[in-house]
């Protein structure tokens, strides 16, 4: 080999090139600037708008979900006050009613127990009268057990009472 070819090498420096070097360097740049120009940077330019507009549909969906997300939530806390005053309502009416139960259930005990006591007095008074009936009757058999007793051996013995007993029976028989 011959080391002439070499020569223009060894001069070679990167700072200061030579016009030739710079003028194809330019040339070639530009044709291949131009070539991806045409070919890749629409496909790239075309891709990033695309992602932008992917990117801004998805924000705006977002902000849109946000929106509505705030609005259930909203609408969630509304229901839940709504439930909670319906609870209370229910509550209360129930209360009530088992108030207004209890009231008329003591109501009707106290009659219940009034109307007791009123047929247990008068129950009372009929067993007194039927055992003060009882007694007068078993006071005027055994009365008059003990007349019929006394009256027998009073005229047993004494001439004048039978025949006062016997006249007595006479106005009776005539009567």
């Amino acid at each position: 080999m011959n080391l002439l070819y070499f020569i223009p090498l060894l001069d070679f420096s990167v700072i200061k090139p030579d016009f030739g070097l710079l003028a194809w360097s330019t040339l070639i740049f530009l044709i291949f600037w131009f070539g991806i120009g045409k070919l890749a940077f629409k496909s790239i330019i075309k891709a990033l708008n695309d992602r932008a507009s992917d990117i801004q549909s998805a924000l705006d969906s977002a902000k849109k979900t946000r929106e509505e997300m705030a609005n259930m939530k909203a609408e969630n806390e509304k229901i839940l006050a709504e439930a909670r005053e319906e609870k209370a309502r229910i509550i209360k009416e129930a209360k009530e009613a088992g108030n207004q139960i209890i009231a008329e259930a003591r109501e009707k005990s106290k009659e219940d127990a009034q109307r007791i006591l009123v047929n247990a007095k008068n129950e009372i008074e009929n067993a007194k009268k039927a055992a003060m009936v009882d007694i007068k009757n078993q006071v005027g058999v055994m009365a008059l057990d003990i007349a019929d007793k006394v009256i027998r051996k009073e005229l047993s013995t004494q001439q004048p009472q039978q025949e006062y007993v016997k006249k007595l029976v006479d106005e009776i028989k005539f009567n």
